[in-house]
C-alpha cells in the first residue's frame, strides 16, 4: 500500500521534545482551517468539516497543533474551532501559538509593543479555553531582520514566569536574533520558513538549531515560495519525478524531504480538506533514497 493511501499515524515520523513536552514530528498547522485561503481571502470552510479534520488529525496521532489568534476569517476562528473540536484537550496535546502580529476585528494588521503582548497571550487563552499556553512563539516582523527582539522576548519571559506560558519559541528569525534570544531567555523551538530550495542562510539556521538541541519547525514546507497562496501550479521536474516514482503527490515528497532534514525538524502542514489531511499524515512514512535526497537538496529557490 502506498504512503498516499495508507492512513499512517503521525508517530511514523518519530518524536522530539519541546522543552519537557514530547511531540510527534508530524503535526498540524491551523492557518488553513478558516477558509480556502488564509486570513479571509478565500471561501470559508464548512464548520463541521473543519472540526472533523481536527478530530481526525488527533486520531491519526497528531499531538502538536500550531495556531494563532490572528488566524481568522469573517466567519471562522482557528482557535475557536480547535476549542470546539478538541476540548477537553487530550493530556498529550501540545498547542503552540504565536504573538507580536495582531489583527483588528475587520482584519487590519498591527504589531504589538512589548506591553501589549500580555493582551495577545490572554486573547489566545480565552479563545482556546486554556489557563496556560504550552508554547508561545515570538513571531518577528518581516521588516525586522536586523532589529533587536530582546525587549519583546523579555516581556514574554515575564508571562512565562507568571504561569501563563510554559515554553517560549521564536519565529521568522535570523541566526543573530536566535543568539540574542538565548541570551534573554531559554527557547525550545525556532519556527522559520523552510523547504526544498531553501537558502544557505536558512540551512545554516536549521543546522544551528540542531546543534543547540532546539526543535526547528518549518512553515511553508509544502507551499515553498508560494507562501500563503499555496504551492505553485508547476513544480520542478525533479520533485515531480520523485513523486511519480513513489506513486505519491508532490506535497508528500516535500513533507518527507523536510522530515529527512534532521531528527529535530518538525512539520506542521495545514489543511481543511480531509483527503489532504490523510495524504499529509501518510508522508511521515515516505522514505526517500539518498540519491533522491541529494537531487532535491541541490535544487535552488528559482528552480522549484
Amino acid at each position: 500500500m502506498s504512503p498516499q493511501t495508507n492512513t499512517a499515524a503521525a508517530s511514523a515520523s518519530s518524536t522530539w521534545q519541546l522543552g519537557d513536552l514530547t511531540v510527534n514530528r508530524l503535526g498540524f498547522g491551523a492557518m488553513r482551517l478558516t477558509g480556502t485561503a488564509p486570513f479571509g481571502n478565500g471561501v470559508p470552510r464548512d464548520r463541521e468539516q473543519a472540526i472533523g479534520v481536527l478530530r481526525r488529525a488527533v486520531e491519526l496521532g497528531v499531538n502538536h497543533i500550531d495556531t494563532a489568534a490572528f488566524y481568522f476569517s469573517a466567519t471562522r476562528s482557528a482557535n475557536e474551532l480547535i476549542n470546539r473540536a478538541l476540548a477537553p484537550y487530550p493530556e498529550d496535546l501540545v498547542i503552540t501559538t504565536k504573538v507580536w502580529p495582531g489583527r483588528g476585528p475587520s482584519g487590519e494588521w498591527w504589531w504589538a509593543t512589548p506591553e501589549q503582548l500580555r493582551g495577545q497571550v490572554e486573547e489566545n487563552l480565552r479563545q482556546l479555553g486554556r489557563d496556560h499556553l504550552d508554547v508561545v512563539n515570538l513571531r518577528v516582523p518581516p521588516s525586522w531582520r536586523t532589529g533587536s527582539i530582546g525587549e519583546h522576548l523579555g516581556a514574554l519571559a515575564e508571562l512565562r514566569d507568571a504561569g501563563l506560558i510554559r515554553h517560549l519559541g521564536i519565529s521568522n528569525v535570523t541566526s543573530e536574533q536566535l543568539a540574542e534570544a538565548l541570551a534573554v531567555a531559554p527557547v525550545v523551538c525556532v519556527q522559520n520558513p523552510y523547504g526544498i530550495g531553501a537558502s544557505n542562510e536558512d540551512r545554516a539556521l536549521l543546522r544551528l538549531s540542531g546543534e543547540l538541541g532546539l526543535a526547528f519547525v518549518p512553515f511553508f514546507a509544502i507551499a515553498g515560495s508560494g507562501r500563503e497562496t499555496g504551492p505553485a501550479a508547476r513544480d520542478s521536474a525533479a520533485v515531480s519525478a520523485v513523486a511519480r516514482a513513489h506513486g505519491v503527490t508532490v506535497a508528500q515528497v516535500r513533507l518527507a524531504w523536510t522530515l529527512h532534514q534532521g531528527p529535530h525538524v518538525l512539520a506542521i502542514p495545514g489543511t481543511g480538506d480531509p483527503d489532504h489531511l490523510a495524504q499529509n499524515m501518510a508522508a511521515g512514512a515516505l522514505r526517500l533514497s539518498e540519491e533522491e535526497m541529494a537531487r532535491l537538496t541541490s535544487l535552488q529557490p528559482n528552480s522549484v
